[in-house]
C-alpha cells in the first residue's frame, strides 16, 4: 500500500531524524559495552557482532521508496525506532494501516 503523497513527504522529512536519535541510542549502548568490565579483545569482538546486525536495522539504514514505506515504518517499530506517537502527525489512515499490522502480527 502506498502512502499519500503528504504522508510520503513527512516520512522523508521525519527519517533522518528518527534514524539519528536511533543510532545516537546505539552509541550509548556500545558505550556500556566498551565500559565493561572484560577484556579488551571480548569487548571489540561483541562490538564488532553488534555493530554488524545494527547496521543492517532500519533505524540505521532503509530503503527510501514510496512503496516500502509502510512495510518500513512497521520495521523501524518494530526495532524501537520510532513509537507509535511519532506517527502523530501522518494521516489516520497511515496510522490506522500501521496499528492494524501490527496488532495483527501480535495475535498471529
Amino acid at each position: 500500500m502506498e502512502p499519500s503523497k503528504k504522508d510520503w513527504k513527512l516520512f522523508r522529512e521525519k527519517i533522518a531524524s528518527w534514524q539519528e536519535s536511533y543510532m545516537e541510542k546505539l552509541v550509548m549502548e556500545y558505550t556500556v559495552l566498551l565500559n565493561d568490565n572484560l577484556p579488551a579483545s571480548s569487548k571489540f569482538w561483541k562490538l564488532e557482532q553488534r555493530i554488524k546486525l545494527d547496521k543492517k536495522k532500519p533505524g540505521v539504514i532503509i530503503n527510501l521508496r514510496k512503496q516500502e514505506t509502510l512495510f518500513e515504518i512497521i520495521r523501524l517499530i518494530n526495532d524501537g525506532a520510532i513509537t507509535m506517537d511519532d506517527l502523530s502527525d501522518f494521516s489516520d489512515e497511515l496510522r490506522n494501516q500501521v496499528d492494524g499490522f501490527l496488532k495483527k502480527r501480535t495475535h498471529d
